[in-house]
């Protein structure tokens, strides 16, 4: 699927292997991409209708580019800046080129939607330096004082490779492999029969419950337990995770979105702004790209949400109001409580219990510029590499090292600026960051690397102003991405359901104050925190504003709502009535 080398755009058979084909809803998004039918047809009377789209991240801007080259008139609102949590900064004095990711940082080749929009604006990855990986030359992992150095997993004490084969045998048990395979095939029957009793059976389980029943581990000492959480596998420590939904982590596994990571050279937030920028290929607005369309800019952040009739009223944060034919909301699903007027006639008291009770994981991220590559240079006597992709229990947890970007025509980058990202941290280990400020978080991440490279002067080699974040912090965000607790199944299936929900059966007629207003996002997806989520949720929320239209897929080319029937995400309400809510 790559070059030799690893670098330039991934290329090859995207109809084969393991997809982020999320089994609770195992629609073939990617397929219904690439159809030449296209996504669908508005009828001429709705040509021109105006869609409000709340939000510019990836999400909003699929939902955007794909309306607009279908007919519709796409307005977009941004509060912050385009991309969302796509965010590639340059470094306060830094050097042009050099970039912190502060959002997405690595993406599966399995994110086949997502990688249909970054092949569709050119945009270039190599391998992203993952621990354990040739890409990142060396790991150390620091663990209760003890630190050892690997530059492939053979390195490594037994008792790693133990923990290692307990997580594989603990998810055999369950029969992930076969779930897996039956992704890999695009088996939907079987993906669906192997799925559906596992949501019957552990929606209510935490991962760490997950871990502490399952038979490998059990058999081992806590220290198994107490090593995976720290340290993990792959690509870092799970512990953070432990309080969530064991289901959220088994869509990770089974979807392989944990593996093969992808860098994206020249910063992953090109992909919304090139969606913005890029001309439009057909349709009415053939030739001018939506940025020309919203006269350079989107308009500002969304402060109200009401009804108007038959149409949905938004008001921005200057007091401008529009009406528009439908709303696509991508934004995180608090703000409709927290920062938007949103009229509570919008969603129905179902919708307003699935958003409210989402549950944000913090993340917190610091990065520094440095002079060079320096972790590559050879300590004379031990023969290692001075510095090492780190996975530790102190408090920086995961730290990554990023070569210099390549330059074509320049042999040597040893001497050009690269990237260290010093701390990435999740939930109550974000939390640690949050009070501090960026140099104070800096003076203390390398003093924690100091005491597991001791000699190693990581401070005389930053060069600019670091840049850190804190996802939580943000009014716009209000943390990083929804990561379910145990029993939340009921709600994601809600939520993601929401652009369909007129046609589940047995579904009453939605009241026309609910009308026209379709939910997207990656919180609204079954894979919270990855852009495939919020890719696919778009598309979904593009078929909804499609048939409120008038309009409807492409025989030849069904879409998600067609296919909602056969596929749709386990009722768990249906199978045990009267478990929800008694009527007002």
């Amino acid at each position: 699927m790559t070059s030799a080398t690893g670098e330039g755009v991934l290329e090859g058979d995207r109809t084969s292997g393991v997809t982020m084909l999320t089994p609770d809803f195992p629609f073939e998004h990617d397929r219904w991409l690439s159809h030449r039918a296209g996504l669908g047809r508005l009828p001429a009377d709705a040509v021109g209708a105006s869609v409000a789209v709340v939000g510019a991240g990836i999400s909003g801007l699929v939902t955007a580019y794909e309306l607009a080259r279908l007919g519709a008139r796409p307005v977009v609102h941004e509060a912050d800046q385009i991309g969302g949590r796509l965010r590639s900064v340059p470094f306060p004095g830094g050097v042009d080129g050099v970039l912190a990711e502060l959002g997405g940082m690595r993406f599966p080749p399995s994110g086949r939607s997502f990688f249909h929009y970054a092949d569709l604006v050119g945009a270039r990855t190599v391998p992203f330096p993952n621990p354990l990986t040739p890409h990142a030359g060396s790991t150390v992992i620091d663990l209760g004082g003890r630190t050892h150095y690997a530059e492939t997993p053979a390195d490594l004490p037994p008792f790693f490779s133990e923990v290692a084969e307990a997580w594989t045998a603990a998810l055999a048990e369950i029969g992930v492999p076969e779930l897996r395979e039956a992704i890999a095939r695009r088996d939907l029957a079987r993906v669906k029969a192997i799925w559906n009793p596992l949501v019957r059976a552990r929606d209510e389980q935490s991962f760490y419950g997950f871990i502490a029943a399952s038979g490998a581990f059990a058999a081992l000492p806590f220290a198994h337990r107490e090593a995976f959480g720290q340290v993990g596998f792959g690509t870092g420590g799970w512990d953070t995770d432990f309080p969530h939904s064991i289901l959220e982590i088994l869509r990770v596994i089974s979807t392989n979105a944990d593996e093969d990571h992808r860098r994206v050279l020249g910063g992953v937030q090109q992909v919304p702004v090139g969606l913005w920028t890029r001309p439009l290929p057909d349709g009415p607005f053939a030739g001018q790209s939506l940025r020309d369309l919203h006269a350079g800019a989107p308009r500002p952040g969304v402060a109200a949400l009401a009804r108007a009739g038959s149409r949905v009223r938004v008001t921005d944060r200057w007091g401008r109001t529009g009406e528009h034919d439908a709303a696509v909301v991508t934004c995180q699903s608090w703000l409709l409580s927290a920062r938007i007027d949103t009229e509570e006639a919008l969603f129905d008291h179902p919708t307003w219990m699935a958003m409210d009770r989402s549950h944000y994981a913090q993340s917190s991220k610091t990065f520094v510029m440095v002079d060079r590559p320096f972790w590559r240079d050879r300590d004379p006597v031990t023969g290692r590499r001075v510095l090492s992709t780190t996975l530790t229990d102190r408090m920086t947890r995961a730290t990554y090292l990023l070569d210099p970007e390549p330059v074509e025509g320049a042999a040597d980058d040893h001497d050009r600026p690269a990237t260290i990202c010093l701390s990435y941290t999740w939930n109550d280990d974000a939390l640690k960051w949050l009070a501090l400020s960026t140099d104070e978080r800096v003076r203390l991440m390398v003093r924690s690397l100091g005491e597991v490279y001791p000699g190693v002067d990581i401070a005389s080699h930053i060069v600019g102003e670091p840049v850190t974040v804190s996802w939580e912090s943000d009014p716009n965000f209000m943390g990083a991405f929804r990561g379910a607790l145990p029993g939340h199944y009921r709600y994601q299936r809600r939520l993601y359901s929401h652009f369909v929900r007129a046609e589940l059966p047995g579904a009453p007629d939605v009241p026309t104050a609910e009308q026209g207003l379709f939910l997207a996002g990656d919180d609204i997806s079954f894979t919270p925190g990855w852009a495939d989520g919020a890719v696919t949720t778009a598309l979904n929320a593009v078929w909804g504003v499609v048939r409120h239209l008038g309009g409807s897929a492409h025989p030849d080319n069904p879409g998600p709502g067609e296919a909602f029937a056969d596929l749709a995400p386990l009722d768990l309400d249906a199978e045990e009535p009267g478990t929800s809510l008694p009527p007002r």
